[in-house]
């Protein structure tokens, strides 16, 4: 068959029907299949692979497959597998590799059938390693927050460290009210030089950045470490954002992950990002930049959602049978 596979071939190693691939075929979800002199469907194995790929992220962002009559019968099955495992196994399943990822844990994501709710103001402050290249220091922009210290050599009365205002000033004693929003830590430098030279004869002054506080980037889902870090530079690649939150945990779905940008005038600008190609396949395509606001969401996969739903019954079931069986215990101790 020089490699070919029949649409049955392919429905078992994937493990579905040869309708259901059909059905993805005709609505769009998978490329259509390639037809031989007869107009007989066959495949290959790119085919094959790209249509495990869609299997495996098929519920995500969608809401009308992530209902749970839309979920093919295998999943079914393991879903029926699950619940009875979990439910022998009682307030074990506590220890399980998905459980603290859920959205208890996690209250800045809401997750629907259609849409992903995050609220930014609920996630914890996650300090980040102080990494930065000498490059970075120089080009970084100061805002509002930030605080910085002023030396200036051999004139104390001069020299302090100052908390950027909301307005993107300082309170400079001496000067008053200095913009230094915008500016880098270079330019800021000659700017008080050129102001200071009304007072004192040739100044040198130093600026040193202590708390970079005025640009953040969000890291939300499922990763290790989810929260609000704050940038040493003007943007930060996708790479290092997830390294700062610990990667992706075992309940991520790697392959959908989304890059979420606000915008000014209300609508935020979306993009796919495949997490797992540029971690796990060295594809730098997908290592965009962030820059400050920037939310980096990890969505679950369809299986660990499943567990979470069931999870508290699983819980409540084991309890159950635990208090039975103290009781029968103790009754046999009365005997």
């Amino acid at each position: 068959m020089n490699g070919r596979l029949t649409i049955t071939d392919v429905a078992k190693s994937v493990g579905v029907t040869p309708r259901t691939i059909m059905r993805w075929e005709k609505s769009g979800k998978i490329k259509r299949s390639k037809r031989d002199w007869r107009g007989w469907r066959f495949y290959i194995k790119e085919d094959v692979d790209d249509i495990r790929k869609f299997l495996e992220t098929s519920y995500e962002y969608n809401g009308e497959e992530t209902n749970m009559m839309g979920l093919t019968k295998t999943t079914i099955i393991g879903v029926i597998f699950i619940i009875t495992a979990m439910t022998a196994i009682g307030a074990s399943c506590a220890d399980n590799n998905f459980a603290g990822t859920g959205a208890e844990t996690q209250p800045a994501v809401t997750e629907t059938n259609t849409s992903v709710d995050i609220n930014l103001s609920s996630l914890p402050v996650v300090v980040a390693p102080q990494r930065m290249t000498v490059e970075e220091a120089v080009k970084y922009t100061l805002g509002p927050d930030d605080v910085i210290l002023i030396d200036v050599r051999r004139h104390p009365e001069f020299t302090g460290q100052y908390p950027i205002t909301s307005e993107g000033k300082i309170e400079y004693k001496f000067v008053g009210d200095i913009i230094v929003a915008g500016l880098t830590k270079v330019q800021l430098q000659e700017r008080l030089a050129h102001i200071l030279s009304e007072y004192i004869i040739e100044p040198e002054v130093n600026v040193q950045i202590m708390a970079y506080l005025s640009k953040v980037f969000y890291v939300v889902g499922e990763v290790n470490q989810p929260g609000k870090f704050y940038m040493k530079g003007n943007t930060i690649d996708v790479r290092e954002a997830l390294m700062q939150a610990g990667l992706p945990n075992q309940a991520s779905s790697t392959r959908r992950c989304r890059l979420i940008t606000p915008s000014a005038n209300g609508k935020n600008i979306y993009k796919d990002i495949n997490v797992y190609e540029l971690l796990y396949a060295g594809d730098l395509k997908e290592n965009v930049e962030m820059k400050p606001g920037d939310v980096l969401y990890v969505p679950a996969t369809i299986m660990a959602k499943i567990i979470r739903v069931i999870s508290p019954v699983t819980d409540t079931a084991g309890r159950t049978a635990g208090a039975a069986a103290q009781g029968a215990g103790l009754a046999a101790l009365a005997l």
